[in-house]
C-alpha cells in the first residue's frame, strides 16, 4: 500500500485482506456456479434464463478483478489456490446436481443473498475509513442486489406460469 494510503486508511489491514479474500473466494465460487448451472439447465423459460445467468457469471468474474486488485493494492496476497476457495468462503458453492431451472435460480438466489452480506459488511466496516475498498465494495453490492432482484423475478414468472398452466389444465 503506497505512504498516503497508510496513512489515510484507519482500519485493521488484516482483517480487511482476510475480508477480502474470502469475498474473492465466493466470487470465484459464484462465478462457477452461475457458469456451470446455465450449461445444464433444464425447464421451462431455460432458453431466456440461461443467457442471462451467464451475464451474472461474467459479473462475478468482474466482481473477481476488482476484489483481487484491492487486495494487491493494500499489499495483500490474494488466495492463489483453488483448494482454499471453499475454506475461506462463507457462500457456499452448490454444485447443480439437479439440473431443474428453479433448482439452479435458488441455488443461486441464496449465493446472492450471502454475497449481499458479505458486501455490506466490508461497505460497513470501511465507510469513512477506506474509501477506495467502500466504493468498490458498494459498486459490488449493488451488482449483487440486481442479481438477487433477477433471480427473484424469474422465480415469480415461473410460478405463475406454473399456477396459470393448471388453471388451464382444469
Amino acid at each position: 500500500m503506497g505512504k498516503e494510503a497508510v496513512e489515510i486508511a484507519s482500519v485493521e489491514v488484516k482483517q480487511l485482506l482476510e475480508m477480502l479474500n474470502a469475498a474473492l473466494s465466493e466470487e470465484w465460487l459464484a462465478y462457477y456456479q452461475y457458469w456451470i448451472g446455465a450449461r445444464l439447465m433444464e425447464g421451462p423459460m431455460r432458453s431466456e434464463i440461461e443467457p442471462e445467468l451467464l451475464i451474472h457469471a461474467n459479473e462475478e468474474l468482474a466482481h473477481a478483478v476488482l476484489v483481487v486488485d484491492r487486495i494487491i493494492q493494500l499489499d495483500g496476497m490474494p488466495v492463489i489456490n483453488p483448494v482454499e476457495w471453499t475454506k475461506f468462503a462463507r457462500c457456499k458453492y452448490e454444485a447443480p446436481t439437479d439440473p431443474y431451472v428453479e433448482v439452479i435460480l435458488e441455488q443461486n438466489l441464496r449465493g446472492e443473498r450471502c454475497a449481499i452480506k458479505r458486501y455490506e459488511e466490508i461497505a460497513n466496516y470501511t465507510v469513512g475509513k477506506d474509501h477506495a475498498t467502500y466504493q468498490m465494495a458498494v459498486a459490488i453490492l449493488e451488482d449483487e442486489l440486481e442479481h438477487e432482484h433477477d433471480i427473484e423475478d424469474w422465480i415469480r414468472d415461473l410460478t405463475r406460469m406454473k399456477e396459470d398452466w393448471k388453471k388451464i389444465r382444469m
